[in-house]
Order: C-alpha cells, then sequence, then structure tokens
C-alpha cells in the first residue's frame, strides 16, 4: 500500500503531521477524523516510487533504537492508562520511518481483529524477538505490563550499551589493520613495480629479500583478480561455515579466546545473561522457559549450550550453584556471589549485582585497549615497514657501494 505524509490539527488547535500506510487519501481522511484530527493536507510520499522492492531498500531499515524508543513510549502510554490501539496510534503519528509505520499499522490491525499485543508482535520477529515476545506475554497475563515495559526498555538499553563498548573495543584494531593492508596493497601494486623496472635496468644481481617481494608484487599485479577472488570466496566460505550449528559453535568458543578482546566479550556476555537472566524472573516468567528465552539474547552458541546445560540442571532439581559450577562459564566471584542469592533467597538481586559488575568492567577494559593493543599493532607495522624499507632500498645501497669503490 502507498504511504501518505498527512498534517492537520487536533481538537485544542495543535499542528500535527506524520506518515502512515493507507489505500488512499480518503481512507486516510477518515483515519484522521476518527481520530479526531482535522485534516489539512495529505499527500503520497513519493510520486512514482517505483518498484517495491527499490522503495524497501532506500526506506531506513529498523535499528535497536526504534526498539528502545517504542518500548520507553509504551511502558509511558500504559502507565498513563492509555488505550493499548490509541497508544500504537500515537506512536504511530510521531515516528517518520515508513517501516515502523507499517509495522506499527500491522499492530494496529492485529489488535483491532481481537489479538493480543504479544500475539500481533509474534508476526514480526525480526523487530520483536521471542524474548521480548514471551515477556509482553507474561504482563498481559500478570496485568503488569507497564513494570514489563519498564524492565524490557532497561534491560535494551543495558544491551544497547554493551554492543556499544564491544563495537568500540573492536573498532580501534580494525581500522589500522585495514590501513596496514590498504598501504601494503599500493606498495605492491604502484611502489615496488618501479624501483623493479629500475633494478632490472641496472642488471644486477638483487638481495633475496627485494627478489622475493618483486616476486609478491609481480603475483599481485598480474592476478589481482585472483587474490580478490579468493578474499570473495573465503568470506563466503566463513559465513556459510558459520552459519552452520557446529560452525558457529566453534567460532563463538574461538573467539572468546582472543587477546584483549576474548575478554571483554566474555564478560559482555555474562553480563547479558545475568540480567536477562534476573529481569525475566523478577516478571514472573517461569524459571525454565527463562532460562531457554536467554540463551537465545547472549548471541553465542558456546554460551546458549552451556546455559541451556543449567537449565536442564535445574529440571532435574539440582540447585543454580549446582549447575552454575557444572556449567564451567563462571569465575570463583561470580559463583560465590550466585551462592549467597540463592541462600538468601534473592537470586535476582545478585545477578543484577552480576551484571552491573561485569558492565564497569567491560567499560574500564574498553577504555585501556588501545593501551593493551597499540604496541602490539606497532610492532607488527614495524616489521612491516622495516621489510619493506630494507626490500626496497637495499639494493640502492649495494648499487651506492660498488658505485663508489670503483670511483676509488
Amino acid at each position: 500500500m502507498p504511504i501518505f505524509n498527512y498534517s492537520g490539527r487536533n481538537a485544542r488547535g495543535e499542528a500535527l503531521q506524520g506518515q502512515i500506510e493507507s489505500q488512499n487519501s480518503q481512507a486516510v481522511a477518515s483515519w484522521m477524523m476518527s481520530a479526531g484530527i482535522t485534516p489539512i493536507a495529505i499527500k503520497p510520499l513519493v510520486e512514482d516510487a517505483g518498484p517495491a522492492w527499490l522503495r524497501q531498500i532506500q526506506e531506513k531499515s529498523l535499528t535497536d533504537v526504534d526498539l528502545l524508543l517504542f518500548t520507553r513510549q509504551m511502558g509511558t502510554m500504559v502507565k498513563a492508562g492509555v488505550a493499548m490501539m490509541q497508544s500504537i496510534a500515537a506512536i504511530q503519528k510521531s515516528t517518520l520511518k515508513p517501516r515502523l509505520v507499517r509495522l506499527l499499522q500491522a499492530l494496529r490491525d492485529d489488535l483491532d481483529k481481537g489479538h493480543e499485543l504479544s500475539t500481533a508482535m509474534m508476526r514480526h520477529p525480526k523487530f520483536f524477538n521471542e524474548y521480548y515476545v514471551n515477556m509482553v506475554r507474561v504482563g498481559e497475563g500478570t496485568g503488569r505490563l507497564e513494570e514489563i515495559f519498564r524492565r524490557l526498555f532497561v534491560q535494551l538499553e543495558f544491551e544497547k550499551h554493551m554492543k556499544n563498548k564491544i563495537r568500540s573495543a573492536l573498532r580501534y584494531p580494525s581500522f589500522v589493520m585495514t590501513a596496514i593492508a590498504i598501504a601494503v596493497g599500493i606498495l605492491n601494486l604502484f611502489v615496488i613495480p618501479v624501483f623493479a623496472r629500475v633494478y632490472t635496468s641496472f642488471k644486477a644481481e638483487l638481495p633475496p629479500l627485494t627478489q622475493v617481494l618483486i616476486g609478491v608484487s609481480n603475483f599481485t599485479v598480474h592476478y589481482w583478480w585472483a587474490l580478490v577472488a579468493v578474499v570473495v570466496l573465503s568470506f563466503y566460505a566463513f559465513t556459510s561455515w558459520t552459519g552452520t550449528k557446529d560452525g558457529r559453535y566453534t567460532w563463538d568458543k574461538f573467539k572468546l579466546k582472543f587477546p584483549v578482546v576474548g575478554s571483554i566479550i566474555v564478560k559482555s556476555t555474562i553480563a547479558r545473561f545475568a540480567l536477562s537472566l534476573a529481569v525475566a524472573s523478577k516478571s514472573g516468567v517461569p524459571l525454565m522457559q527463562a532460562f531457554t528465552l536467554v540463551s537465545r539474547v547472549v548471541e553465542n552458541a558456546y554460551y546458549e549450550q552451556r546455559i541451556l546445560q543449567m537449565r536442564d540442571g535445574v529440571e532435574r532439581g539440582e540447585s543454580m550453584l549446582r549447575v552454575a559450577q557444572s556449567a564451567g562459564i563462571f569465575t570463583p566471584l561470580e559463583l560465590q556471589m550466585i551462592a549467597v542469592g540463592e541462600e538468601t533467597g534473592d537470586i535476582d538481586e545478585m545477578l543484577e549485582q552480576v551484571a552491573k559488575m561485569y558492565q564497569e568492567e567491560v567499560e574500564y577494559e574498553v577504555s585501556r585497549l588501545s593501551e593493551s593493543l597499540e604496541p602490539i599493532l606497532l610492532a607488527g607495522l614495524a616489521v612491516i615497514v622495516m621489510i619493506m624499507l630494507l626490500g626496497i632500498f637495499l639494493p640502492l645501497w649495494d648499487l651506492g657501494q660498488v658505485a663508489l669503490h670503483k670511483k676509488g
């Protein structure tokens, strides 16, 4: 269906504007009148916008920030006692993203057909994951939907913060490695061939290191397409392998052992697990179901298997401390905090403390990441530069020495 820009005024004379997907402008006008808005202008978003697939490419995709804002707005609306349909309609009016407008309209359509909000959300798994949907379902069943949205907002904000920290941790080394790769490529394609032609004209015997560099450069110049093909095929093979169950498990376990960065990934994953389980448990989700949902939130196949192993242990009647010890993913400090929480009957509070503790540690390690990686990256860069300089300029030095001896 086409999307329309609309503007109008409400009963208090306030100007309102937004976007909505509808069959035609008359339908938009009818919807505005039913919502208490006097129409001023209704225009199609794009005239002759082209095929639907092209419009979808041009439209901005939905992000974690969109879900975060939606959760905050829904919590505010529910707390104020606004009806569900009116709440979603109000959020729909305020958004400018066509995709989100269509999604909210779909939610309203499902609610209008008598479906519950959680059921309507279930039809959009790319935006509302299984954990989110089940939390909303619990809120509907217990009548604590406002509390559920508040807790979901806290958790989503926490997860967004953790993801941003990990991206920050990986951004610096990725930038440096990319810069090094580009520099080496430029040297092989443009710089070394110039020196190779000069050395060939001298018809002098070249040092082994220079011969190797010239050989690599010649291969790069003549078979660059093969190198590009190898990179593309390697990337495709890697993504295909990590798309399998065993491949994803192996890769997720392996990246936890990366120097420096691996520690940040481990601590952020444990933090997300602890907070997600605490929020689900406090919200009234059955413990077995909470473990299942949380295992999918951590987004790591290795930890997912360990969490499901903990679930099976609890289902057999084992204590939380016992299954945590068997999982092998917690440090003695974490196990001690779990033991204290289990002893006092406040395991949720202890899990929240674990999450907070690791959030602070992740922030500290990210702030020191550049200090830790800088010597390693500089050493690697120094080795590459030294090899290049020796390979390129050593023959010039030798030729200069020969010329001086002849002159003398």
